[in-house]
């Protein structure tokens, strides 16, 4: 064996990012409340169209839209959970990536290992990323079924806001972007919770802060002196995807807040790199 073997044998090989994104992803499902919380979203649209369906039909907004429209719920039942509950989940999972592992003193073992620490934070991002994704499709796929099934739907068509009617393909492609749009919010979530995930070893501080800047923002949007400082809140235009229901398509509030999304999903990983780059192990 040369001298260079010699050598390279004491250094050690960080290991391929896809078996470190298998790992966490094998960790995030194996989680009981990961499961748990997929369990409660996939219900939400279940109550909404049950609710619906042994109701009078005189509900206000996309409630009373869904009665006879089925493929409306599964666009309500998003633009509803986002408001708080999608959040949480993704606050949650943020939480947990680095606070607390952090708490539980895994996080130590995890940064002296060969990995880079920018690979861990793509790692633990990852984990965000998919539980946010499975959240929503629990949403998004029990909601066609259930509108399907229980509310029903006029030959297979959506009932646009507007009066006019889109094709089956045409519905599930709006139902597709409505998805992927929440998502995005739910990546900027993500970010900002694992900055401040970064920075605590207090799971319980990362959910108050991202679930008590949430209130704040909204508290902040009604109130018409501060109209002025709408444009910078996350929570701004979150009422978009309702947009989907409408004929022809109007782009302009999903496209706004999907740019303000990415300046805070570049915010909050930012500070996550530069934290978890100087954090001691």
């Amino acid at each position: 064996m040369t001298l260079t073997e010699l050598l390279s044998a004491d250094v050690p090989r960080s290991a391929p990012l896809g078996r470190l994104l298998g790992s966490e992803l094998r960790w995030v499902l194996r989680r009981p409340r990961t499961l748990v919380l997929l369990g409660v979203f996939a219900l939400i649209p279940v109550l909404i169209a049950i609710g619906v369906a042994v109701g009078d039909g005189s509900a206000p907004g996309l409630i009373g839209a869904i009665a006879g429209n089925g493929l409306v719920l599964p666009v309500a039942a998003m633009s509803i959970a986002l408001a708080l509950l999608l959040p949480l989940a993704v606050a949650m999972a943020a939480a947990d990536a680095i606070a607390g592992e952090s708490a539980q003193g895994t996080l130590r073992g995890l940064m002296i290992s060969p990995v880079s620490r920018l690979r861990l934070v793509v790692m633990k991002a990852f984990g965000v990323l998919v539980v946010a994704t499975l959240a929503t499709l629990a949403i998004a796929v029990v909601g066609v079924l259930a509108g399907l099934t229980v509310v029903g739907t006029p030959d297979w068509q959506l009932v646009t806001l507007s009066g006019s009617t889109v094709s089956w393909g045409g519905a599930l492609a709006r139902v597709g972007l409505v998805v992927v749009w929440t998502v995005g919010q739910l990546v900027a979530v993500g970010a900002v919770a694992l900055a401040i995930s970064a920075v605590t070893e207090h799971p319980l501080v990362v959910l108050a802060a991202v679930l008590g800047g949430l209130i704040v923002f909204g508290v902040l949007s009604a109130i018409p002196a501060l109209e002025w400082l709408q444009p910078y809140l996350l929570t701004t235009g979150w009422r978009a995807g309702a947009d989907a229901l409408r004929d022809p398509l109007p782009t302009d509030g999903l496209v706004e807040a999907t740019v303000r999304a990415g300046c805070y999903l570049l915010l909050g990983g930012g500070l996550t790199v530069l934290r978890m780059l100087r954090r001691d192990a």
